[in-house]
């Protein structure tokens, strides 16, 4: 049965058709990455804006070679200790790629998922896949099944269903086309983890900012505008200030200021959900308040599923306590939950 739904969801893809699939970040939707009608189709069903680049999935590592060319040996050394897995490099393109895959830039973005569906599926189809997040622009990533299907309903041709991503956020992007390695997208794949393999390579600019007390919390918005943040000219998924945004207006608040900020929010009178380390507080519902793992690998698996639960809850503003800032293992973390908070 498993086979036959692969072979079907393939074959829907050769036909130009958009299937969502599971990866071990998010679930993605799938489009032929060699179809400009696919893609097209694929940009009009998230929303998209054209210029917006797409990571292209494939099977196997010899099969980079037909997207990309002038490949350094860092990508190799990456290769073997990350793919398959939640890191995207980022590496000159083939003259063969088309300009809707890489937002016209000289560039493509490139991986191999970890999933055995996602890994199964590009075998069939025989090709590359373009699979950003299965969800209209800049909301928040799916991370099981039904919330594609809530999302796109008969948009999608297909989703197949394999239970709920490992990882939980986006893949790491490193630009690897030219000069110093960076990393233009933070995720569960660290800095001090790519500099363990090919040595040097160049962090984003911090893109977390806190409120500054539970007094003006309220007024203010709790991030910086870091659209194009990267420090690079090369655009990618998931760049723009706001982004994996629930509907419900997002605080990211510190630890030692958390209990103050609730306190201003019920004298303001606000109706507030809550994302926390902490237990749940007295005076809050057990539907408003979710407290998540003090690990950064569980946090990430549980944040996205945690919000769109909230997000439902007709809140006037969700609330998250602030990870550790200190710990590298949170960098892919603060930076969604930054772009989640960020309101122009």
């Amino acid at each position: 049965m498993r086979d036959a739904l692969i072979e079907k969801a393939a074959s829907f893809l050769k036909e130009g058709l958009l299937v969502s699939f599971p990866t071990e970040t998010v679930y993605g939707l799938g489009a032929d990455a060699s179809n400009e009608t696919a893609i097209r189709r694929l940009y009009q069903a998230k929303g998209r804006p054209s210029t917006h680049p797409v990571i292209v999935h494939v099977h196997s590592l010899d099969a980079v070679r037909n997207w990309a060319v002038d490949i350094p040996p860092e990508f190799f050394k990456l290769a073997e200790s990350f793919w398959p897995g939640p890191l995207t490099m980022v590496l000159k393109r083939a003259n063969s790629v088309l300009n809707a895959v890489t937002g016209g830039q000289d560039t493509v973005a490139l991986r191999i998922p970890k999933h055995p569906i996602a890994l199964a599926l590009l075998e069939a189809f025989g090709g590359g896949l373009v699979a950003p997040s299965a969800n209209k622009f800049g909301r928040l990533s799916p991370t099981l099944a039904q919330h594609v299907i809530d999302e796109f309903k008969d948009e999608v041709a297909m989703v197949l269903d394999g239970g709920p991503c490992n990882v939980g956020i986006e893949s790491t992007i490193i630009n690897l086309s030219g000069g110093r390695p960076r990393i233009l997208r933070p995720g569960m794949i660290s800095v001090d983890m790519l500099s363990s393999v090919i040595g040097d390579v160049e962090a984003p600019a911090n893109s977390v900012t806190h409120a500054t007390n539970a007094k003006n919390a309220l007024a203010q918005v709790v991030a910086t505008d870091t659209a194009s943040d990267t420090g690079s000219d090369i655009r990618v998924p998931g760049a723009l200030a706001s982004h994996y945004a629930p509907e419900t207006p997002l605080h990211v608040v510190p630890s030692h200021d958390f209990y103050s900020f609730l306190e201003e929010c019920a004298k303001n009178n606000r109706r507030v959900l809550v994302v926390s380390f902490k237990p749940q507080h007295s005076g809050f519902e057990p539907s408003s308040w979710i407290t998540l793992a003090q690990e950064p690998e569980e946090f990430a698996r549980q944040i996205y599923g945690a919000l769109r639960l909230l997000d439902k809850r007709n809140g006037d503003l969700i609330v998250v306590e602030s990870p550790p800032d200190k710990d590298t293992g949170w960098s892919g973390i603060h930076d969604r939950l930054s772009r989640a908070a960020f309101r122009e």
